[in-house]
């Protein structure tokens, strides 16, 4: 596809509508609300503009400049005739693929850190006095793309902040299990491959477990990832189970177990009877699981998470299997040890694992009942599926990006947004801005003059066709851990 068409059809003609006399247009990212994230989610992540700008700058090698000047620019005024009913004028996208960069200058916030609601995580501004009209023609693009990887790592590490929470509490010597807790489940949910890719990325950032594979590819693509990655296990799935028959599902966990002598094995165990799974088949199959040089793993995948895990009537206590709940029940079978903080930690032979329906507030239970019931919060792994990371927009955290300056005829301009109508969420800073670092705290200061605008915590990472910054998933997840 031209690269021309990466935005959205009314940034076609506001070349011709900036003043006369326009030279450069400045506009920032910014998360401007956190009203309809998750409980938690105070802060946002930053993460994604080194895969964005890396990604839009191969996308215009690719389909822009690399193409003949006549071929992709009269493409380009064919489609923009019709769609929009005259004869479009193609002059500025002739200059611009005679030029064969992107004249911009992108700034950033070092990627792994959080930055507070209203403070600017990028900037970007024209370089060449021309080309003024690229800066928000790019918007579009910038924005489909950065929201996504943002908002999946900002609710990732508030998952990562309940499990460290609760560990430390429950089962400290364990603590490196939570980089494995949260596990990515989400792909099969997502938008696109795009979207489940740089949504696993941002998940990545926090944990080491996914099974989204296209994370694997992108981020050592975009983010010089080297050696290990994210991680999985040997897994099966319903199909697999009903293949082997009801009448025969014990003869199916001994034929998996047999088939991987080792390591971690995770079975689906609720294709029919999770109960009789826990009650009959488990205990008959004892000596073979303890046996075995590896975890097999139960994982439930229908019911209320918390229930299906911790047990039911909490507050009253039971002794039927749903009243005790899948850990309950693994440890009255295969039992374990009681670690020094007094609470149960299951028999390294056997675990659980939890996919479906789970949300930040349903982690926080389950580790809460669990606490409650004596076990340690390290008996059980979470699965973050796409009700997690795709049931977002745009919107969850807020993110626009808008222009707060101009020079027009040699003549800075502040400007700014702030409808009468708004509850004050779509104001906007004012002029050219930088961000400080104040006691461990970014804070926007808008209004500033050009020399006071290159200094502060955003960084030059991208200039006129080249990349002046580059970051590591290594160096991100050691910002993310260091604030956790």
């Amino acid at each position: 596809m031209n690269g021309l068409l990466l935005t959205d059809g009314y940034k076609t003609g506001h070349h011709q509508q900036y003043p006369q006399g326009t030279e450069q247009v400045y506009s920032n990212w910014t998360p401007r609300s956190n009203k309809y994230a998750p409980k938690g989610c105070d802060k946002v992540v930053s993460f994604g503009q080194q895969y964005v700008i890396k990604w839009l700058h191969d996308y215009f090698e690719d389909n822009f400049f690399s193409k003949p000047k006549e071929q992709i620019c009269m493409e380009i005024k064919s489609e923009l005739s019709m769609y929009l009913g005259s004869d479009y004028d193609v002059t500025h996208f002739e200059k611009l693929h005679d030029l064969q960069y992107l004249p911009i200058k992108v700034k950033s916030i070092e990627e792994g850190v959080e930055v507070p609601v209203r403070v600017p995580m990028v900037t970007v501004v024209n370089t060449l006095k021309d080309f003024y009209w690229v800066t928000n023609f790019l918007e579009t693009i910038l924005s489909t793309m950065l929201w996504q990887p943002m908002t999946s790592a900002s609710i990732a590490i508030n998952y990562k902040r309940i499990f460290k929470k609760w560990a430390m509490e429950t089962d400290p010597e364990n603590i490196s299990f939570v980089d494995f807790q949260g596990h990515d489940f989400s792909m099969r949910g997502m938008g696109g491959l795009q979207s489940s890719q740089s949504s696993g990325m941002g998940h990545a950032t926090v944990f080491l477990g996914s099974d989204t594979l296209p994370v694997i590819s992108g981020l050592r693509q975009y983010y010089n990832a080297d050696g290990f990655v994210v991680g999985s296990v040997n897994a099966t799935e319903h199909s697999v189970m009903c293949a082997g028959t009801k009448d025969d599902e014990i003869g199916t966990f001994k034929k998996l177990m047999e088939t991987y002598p080792s390591g971690i094995l995770s079975v689906v165990s609720d294709t029919w009877d999770l109960w009789k799974v826990l009650t009959d088949y488990l205990p008959k199959l004892k000596s073979e699981v303890l046996s075995r040089d590896g975890k097999l793993v139960i994982r439930p995948d229908s019911g209320d998470p918390v229930d299906i895990i911790c047990g039911e009537n909490q507050s009253l206590g039971g002794n039927t299997p749903k009243e005790k709940g899948v850990i309950e029940m693994l440890w009255d079978v295969f039992g374990g040890t009681t670690n020094k903080q007094g609470y149960k930690v299951l028999d390294p032979h056997i675990g659980a694992i939890y996919g479906d329906s789970i949300t930040i507030e349903r982690a926080e239970q389950i580790c809460e009942r669990l606490h409650k019931k004596g076990f340690a919060t390290t008996n059980v792994v979470l699965g973050i599926g796409s009700f997690t990371y795709q049931y977002n927009t745009r919107d969850t955290f807020g993110f626009a990006m808008k222009a707060t300056s101009v020079v027009v005829n040699g003549e800075r301009r502040e400007i700014f947004k702030d409808p009468v109508t708004d509850d004050g969420v779509k104001k906007s800073a004012k002029g050219l801005i930088k961000v400080e670092l104040i006691e461990d705290e970014y804070v926007l200061i808008d209004q500033v003059t050009e020399e006071e605008e290159e200094s502060g915590e955003l960084k030059v990472i991208y200039e006129n066709g080249q990349f002046k910054y580059e970051t590591s998933l290594e160096e991100i997840r050691d910002r993310i851990n260091k604030n956790l």
